[in-house]
């Protein structure tokens, strides 16, 4: 199983491999969750030559930490910068785009302030509300960067009244709402349409 040395201890993740991917998906799990949770998922996008890699976030799966407690948000970012490089070096001039769900949205969104450069684009799926609560409309450095916001509208772990209020001053962000949908989109049972709306955008944001 592969591992890095992160910011607080070795870090697992997985590559699910595609062959002649026409994107890769670098994708950040929530709080409580790890890579072994979303195979599905990934297997969804390969449907669509779209080749995923997940980090398992200190404290969680099969990295080191303190279970229940991820640590910094700058920690996890940097964790998160080692595993799109890794995978930039596997899968030479093939696009990324970056996709976090809940603490993994939190940790996009740090990551993309610092350097969004490196992505083609963003998912942001049910991002918290205290993080766009205190979040600016500069939040991307790339006023160009495609991103693509998903959240279920019945969402009670994160309410979509605050993603609506912040993505409202975005142009570049396109939100998608999910009716009768809560929280982890990816697990709900619209999650093949959720699949299927991610792939159509990464492909979209990614041709040359």
């Amino acid at each position: 199983m592969p591992f890095f040395t992160g910011a607080t201890g070795q870090i697992h993740y997985r590559r699910w491999t595609v062959d002649q991917p026409r994107a890769v998906v670098v994708f950040l799990h929530g709080m409580g969750q790890h890579t072994g949770h979303y195979h599905r998922f990934a297997a969804g996008l390969a449907r669509h030559d779209i080749e995923m890699w997940g980090i398992d976030q200190a404290g969680h799966g099969l990295s080191e930490g303190t279970p229940g407690v991820p640590g910094a948000l700058g920690d996890l970012a940097d964790d998160a910068a080692l595993l799109a490089t890794t995978a930039a070096q596997a899968c030479p001039g093939v696009p990324q785009v970056l996709m976090g769900h809940s603490l993994g949205a939190a940790v996009s969104i740090t990551l993309l302030r610092r350097g969004p450069e490196r992505f083609a684009a963003a998912v942001l799926c049910g991002t918290p509300k205290s993080v766009v609560r205190h979040a600016e409309t500069s939040d991307f450095a790339r006023p160009d960067l495609p991103v693509l916001a998903i959240h279920g509208v019945d969402d009670r772990l994160a309410p979509i009244d605050g993603v609506r209020a912040w993505t409202s001053g975005l142009p570049g962000v396109t939100v998608r709402e999910y009716p009768d949908t809560g929280h982890d989109l990816l697990h709900e049972k619209i999650h093949r349409a959720v699949t299927n709306d991610v792939a159509a955008f990464v492909l979209d944001a990614t041709v040359c």
